[in-house]
């Protein structure tokens, strides 16, 4: 069974910085592309990061770009999002998402979600 668990979400002031992660069980995670997306209230899901399944490429969204890193521990099957200079329109749900291509089939997973919540 595939478990994605977040953690690290909180309450910080903008300026601050916050670093969350997802722990990944039940697959073979260095075969995993991963990334992070987020939800605000009444709003849609949007992309945040990716990170290939070896780490050597990243990508990020416009609006996080220079601010966020996305990185992973393949030995430790952890991702993680390091958050800085943080503002109150990066409050949302952030989830971590696991994919990956076999036999011509897209398999995705998807991590409950942790809360940041960045105040002004």
């Amino acid at each position: 069974q595939v478990r994605l668990v977040e953690s690290g979400g909180g309450l910080v002031q903008a300026g601050g910085s916050l670093r969350v992660s997802c722990a990944a069980s039940g697959l073979t995670f260095g075969t995993y592309a991963m990334a992070w997306f987020r939800q605000a209230p009444g709003k849609e899901r949007e992309f945040v990061a990716t990170i290939s399944w070896t780490g050597g490429s990243t990508y990020y969204a416009d609006s996080v770009k220079g601010r966020f890193t996305i990185s992973r521990d393949n030995v430790k099957n952890t991702m993680f999002l390091q958050m800085n200079s943080l503002k109150p329109e990066d409050t949302a749900v952030y989830y971590c998402n696991a994919r990956t291509m076999a036999m011509g089939t897209i398999r995705a997973y998807w991590g409950q979600g942790t809360q940041v919540t960045v105040s002004s």
